[in-house]
């Protein structure tokens, strides 16, 4: 864990109309689900996850929807800002999987981190498990013009991409999780079918980053097929380090920017909170809508 430093942005990059990537010429030494603590001083301080990491540096990939990330769009290359980090838990690496990553919005930085390296691993580590891991990555979006990294995805190896936008622009028309049904199969009778067998000597593991109620139909979708589940789950942060408890969870008392973000399906199914309410900074329950 690193104190704040503060960093030269090297190069910005739009995504989309309300969406920036930031790059960094420094090294963090992060894990796919992990984030940083970004300081504006005078503004705020604020969590961000970590979209990208290889041997030159890191990126953050940032929606604008407030007055920190307001003030981050009108900064140029070469301006500086406060980092720390990385903090909290991350996605794991496995080998000999068939991982099925569910993205919403901008919640496909941090899992096409993940895939990246796997890929990476998978290529250097020439063993036959290590090769044999696979990707179905389920991208949704508003509309075309809001889908991220596609050209990113599709050069990795072993990756196959499924997109859904709201207003059927591009791929599927509805919500990203309507694909589920194509790519998680039970575990009863498992290679009953031709697209089962795709997942024939392969574990089955799903990570999903994206809007709570999204990730809750996930979580949903993955006890009723029998498979295990890793989630990302956002709550408001000001330490990054367990101290002031804006983030702990109902009814565990978790820390999400400690004992998360990323957790278990198993643990999730466990928080009470989870696909019902957040509280904002002032503690009061803000319920999500259906």
């Amino acid at each position: 864990m690193d104190s704040t430093k503060f960093l030269k942005i090297e190069k910005i990059t739009d995504e989309t109309p309300f969406v920036k990537t930031f790059y960094f010429n420094h090294r963090l030494n992060s894990k796919p689900g992990q984030f940083v603590m970004l300081w504006l001083p005078g503004i705020d301080q604020k969590p961000f996850s970590i979209g990208w990491e290889d041997e030159n540096g890191f990126a953050l990939t940032v929606f604008n929807r407030g007055p920190t990330t307001n003030k981050l769009f009108e900064m140029k290359a070469g301006e500086r800002v406060g980092i720390s980090g990385p903090y909290g838990t991350s996605f794991s690496v496995r080998p000999n999987t068939r991982y099925i990553m569910v993205a919403g919005g901008y919640g496909a930085a941090p899992l096409s981190f993940l895939a990246k390296q796997l890929s990476v691993i998978a290529r250097s580590v020439a063993t036959k498990q290590s090769q044999s891991t696979k990707i179905d990555f389920l991208l949704g979006a508003r509309s075309a013009e809001h889908v991220l990294f596609e050209d990113r995805l599709s050069k990795l190896p072993n990756t196959k991409i499924h997109i859904a936008t709201d207003d059927g622009s591009k791929g599927h028309k509805g919500f990203v999780t309507d694909l589920l049904s194509s790519v998680i199969p039970a575990k009863a009778g498992i290679h009953d079918n031709s697209l089962d067998a795709r997942f024939h000597g392969h574990d089955i593991f799903v990570c999903t980053c994206g809007p709570e109620l999204m990730e809750k139909k996930v979580l949903d979708a993955c006890n009723v097929a029998g498979v295990e589940c890793e989630i990302s789950i956002e709550r408001y942060m000001k330490c990054g380090v367990g101290v002031c408890g804006q983030c702990a969870v109902d009814d565990l008392g978790l820390h999400m920017c400690k004992e998360g973000p990323v957790v278990s399906g198993a643990l999730a199914s466990q928080i009470k909170e989870f696909g019902v309410y957040h509280r904002d900074k002032s503690g009061k329950k803000v319920y999500f809508e259906n």
